[in-house]
């Protein structure tokens, strides 16, 4: 069997089960231990699979989170529409933190073309294309998480606990009318409160679909976000009269 052929059916086994352990995948596959660490590397350095402990899953089925392709392709239009918006509100020479997440992908994509701005980020999408950034740009240390591509836990805290910056853009995996805003992986929270944290003005960035998410941990109130760029107007029970809302 060949190698596209293995991982064709690693990723349907995991699709059935959800989640496998690896002896029961060689035997499944019937192959040797080492052919299938070779192929759930590949797999894994490419975001098709996520070794967790003992085992292996689609990312996508963690914890009902969403891989990040997945949410690249969901609400294109809406996403673009508000990285436009925040790119046209980022004064000359700013200094701006650019958090993991689709959205905040799309607004660092347009930043990285302007050679006034400092960008300092944690997401590798973004990075992926640093030999076209005009902006100087700042890159966090850190571990990988496979579903969102962001670079989290203690390498990444203490570099930013020695920078700040005029602006942070932040995403969220969920919204709430009176809780705030909130993510699914304890790692990424501790990031954003830095992010939060070391910025002057703090933008969060979230299509409407984050409505009907609302995820397992809140990392910011309202009140902690001084504007909210989102493509249409928040539900009837969100009252939150201090905050910026840019709908764009």
């Amino acid at each position: 069997m060949f190698a596209q052929e293995r991982h064709r059916e690693i990723l349907n086994l995991l699709r059935k089960h959800r989640r496998m352990d690896v002896q029961a995948l060689t035997e499944q596959l019937g192959i040797s231990p080492a052919t299938l660490r070779r192929d759930l590397s590949h797999l894994d350095r490419t975001d098709q699979v996520l070794r967790v402990h003992g085992g292996v899953m689609i990312p996508g089925l963690a914890d009902g989170e969403a891989s990040f392709r997945q949410k690249s392709d969901r609400e294109i239009r809406a996403k673009r529409r508000i990285a436009m918006a925040v790119a046209e509100s980022i004064p000359r020479g700013a200094s701006v933190f650019i958090d993991g997440g689709t959205t905040c992908l799309e607004a660092g994509l347009l930043l990285r073309q302007r050679a006034d701005l400092t960008i300092i980020t944690n997401s590798l999408p973004l990075i992926a294309g640093h030999d076209r950034f005009e902006a100087k740009l700042i890159v966090l240390g850190g571990e990988r998480r496979a579903v969102s591509g962001a670079l989290v836990g203690t390498l990444a805290i203490d570099a930013l606990c020695q920078l700040r910056a005029d602006i942070a853009l932040i995403g969220a995996s969920g919204l709430h009318p009176s809780d705030g805003a909130s993510t699914t992986e304890l790692l990424e929270t501790a990031v954003k409160r830095e992010w939060i944290l070391r910025a002057r003005r703090n933008c969060l960035l979230a299509d409407a679909t984050k409505w009907r998410s609302n995820a397992e941990i809140r990392f910011a109130k309202w009140n902690e976000f001084t504007d909210f760029y989102t493509d249409k107007a928040p539900p009837a029970t969100f009252n939150h009269k201090k905050l910026k809302i840019i709908i764009s």
